[in-house]
């Protein structure tokens, strides 16, 4: 399978951002991508960092999923795309699935907030699997896939070939430029990628903003625990990258007991 990771830089406007999917979509589907994966909440953005949120409400909801949907089905590329998802209880980040035929498979929301986030986001509370060309996939968001590998591992016992983890780390105004992947001295974000998916033997996909202080590349994880491939900090693109899915055998999450975790009684 050929799995696109696209990383724009933040939008100013809902159009630029716009633009900016149409644009790695079809650069992915050229390379012969069969699903492109955007960062955490690219539209409207997320809240809480030092640049500006667009506005978005229900209208502009639709008209990004929409839209999208239609490119997904121009560029027969499936797409998962983050963004907000407005709800009675709150706004929620979400990653929505869109097939290669522009439908909305669905969508994941993410369960486990930063606790900064407490006060712009309501959680969501389920988790599913989704599929696409016959290959398995679930969705961890950011927090969820630093913080709770219970999230990923969800998704690796119930057969997930590979997850996705749409993600924002770093800054636009202030803070490091790592000059080497996984470097002892930078922070632990890309260690972890790498726990993610050997913890679980599967693929682990992490996408970030370009961002001009970026502190996690956009990278590729096999299941051995190796990058494969990621792109430069900060620089906007598209990482395609063929993945062997019978190299992602989910052995050791399928190993994963939890009945040997019951709280024992002292006798």
């Amino acid at each position: 399978m050929i799995v696109a990771l696209a990383s724009p830089r933040v939008a100013s406007t809902l159009d630029e951002g716009l633009e900016k999917i149409e644009r790695l979509q079809s650069e992915a589907a050229a390379q012969g991508a069969e699903i492109v994966c955007f960062p955490e909440a690219y539209l409207p953005g997320l809240r809480g960092q030092d640049f500006e949120v667009l506005p978005f409400d229900r209208t502009q909801q639709e008209r990004v999923l929409q839209t999208v949907a239609q490119w997904a089905r121009a560029y027969a590329v499936a797409t998962i795309l983050g963004m907000e998802r407005l709800t009675q209880e709150g706004r929620q980040i979400a990653a929505f699935v869109i097939d290669a035929g522009g439908r909305i498979q669905g969508y994941q929301t993410k369960n486990q907030l930063d606790p900064t986030e407490d006060q712009f986001y309501v959680p969501g509370n389920t988790r599913r699997l989704f599929e696409v060309n016959g290959v398995k996939f679930g969705v961890a968001i950011c927090h969820e896939g630093w913080r709770y590998p219970e999230t990923v591992r969800w998704a690796a016992v119930r057969g997930a070939k590979i997850v996705f983890h749409p993600q924002h780390t770093g800054s636009e105004r202030e803070g490091i430029r790592p000059t080497q992947w996984g470097a002892a001295s930078s922070p632990y974000y890309e260690k972890a990628m790498m726990m993610r998916s050997i913890e679980n033997a599967i693929y682990f996909a992490s996408v970030n903003y370009a961002l001009r202080f970026q502190e996690s590349a956009t990278s590729l994880i096999a299941p051995s625990g190796q990058c494969q491939a990621y792109l430069p900090y900060g620089e906007e693109g598209v990482l395609v990258q063929s993945i062997d899915v019978e190299q992602a055998t989910g052995l050791l999450a399928a190993r994963y007991a939890p009945e040997r975790y019951r709280e024992s009684s002292v006798e």
